[in-house]
């Protein structure tokens, strides 16, 4: 939460499909009270003009983000209303590399890489740092934050599991967007919720999400 000195958790959108799952976490941190950094890829910029049909614009980032986040996962506008959290979001461009979270010296509670491609998860693990969302990532390893990366691809190739292994040695939590149906599932947004939920719980983020298991068989058919 925040108490008067601003430190954000970062959240990094990279190309990987799951654009959904990127907007359900932010809108998770923004009703817990966080702060955020948020850095969109290049390409996820495509991959969110293909998924909902919203163009991401980096002189109109605040109107854009509005209108993704009030999209619900089946596509409909206005689903969600965050228009009074938006104050607590600040926008990195991916090119800018001399911005304030490419340093250790910035306050962050840590990142979140959601969606996060092979290509960013190989960027990340290599050291690369080709972009802003790499560079903060490999920041956050080195500082001792945490890392969240939330892999959405499927198959996995030998190399990408390397990968994947590495970011764990390193410390950070490789979280493949795996939706589960035990939580009650009944439509859309319940599975996205899951992803997104399951995220702010490795980040030791409040939230209510999902239905949590409680070791009670037939959970997931109760309607209420």
């Amino acid at each position: 939460m925040n108490d008067g000195k601003r430190t954000p958790w970062i959240v990094g959108v990279s190309g990987a499909s799951g654009t959904p799952y990127a907007a359900a976490v932010l809108r998770g941190l923004l009703a817990a009270g966080e702060s955020v950094d948020l850095v969109v890829s290049r390409a996820s910029r495509l991959t969110l003009l293909d998924e909902t049909g919203i163009a991401f614009r980096d002189a109109h980032w605040r109107e854009d983000l509005a209108t993704w986040l009030a999209r619900g996962a089946d596509g409909k506008p206005d689903t969600f209303d965050v228009s009074d959290r938006l104050d607590d979001v600040r926008y990195w461009t991916a090119g800018d590399l001399a911005a304030g979270p490419s340093s250790g010296s910035y306050p962050a509670k840590g990142m979140l890489v959601v969606p996060a491609s092979t290509a960013s998860v190989a960027g990340v693990a290599l050291g690369l740092s080709k972009d802003l969302l790499q560079r903060v990532a490999s920041v956050t390893l080195k500082e001792r934050r945490p890392l969240v990366v939330a892999v959405r691809e499927t198959p996995l190739n030998g190399q990408t599991l390397k990968h994947m292994v590495t970011l764990d040695e390193a410390g950070a939590v490789v979280l493949p967007a795996s939706p589960a149906f035990y939580a009650g599932a009944t439509h859309i947004q319940d599975l996205v919720d899951f992803v997104a939920g399951r995220v702010l719980d490795a980040a030791r983020v409040p939230h209510e999400l999902y239905r949590r298991w409680e070791g009670d068989l037939g959970g997931g058919s109760r309607s209420d």
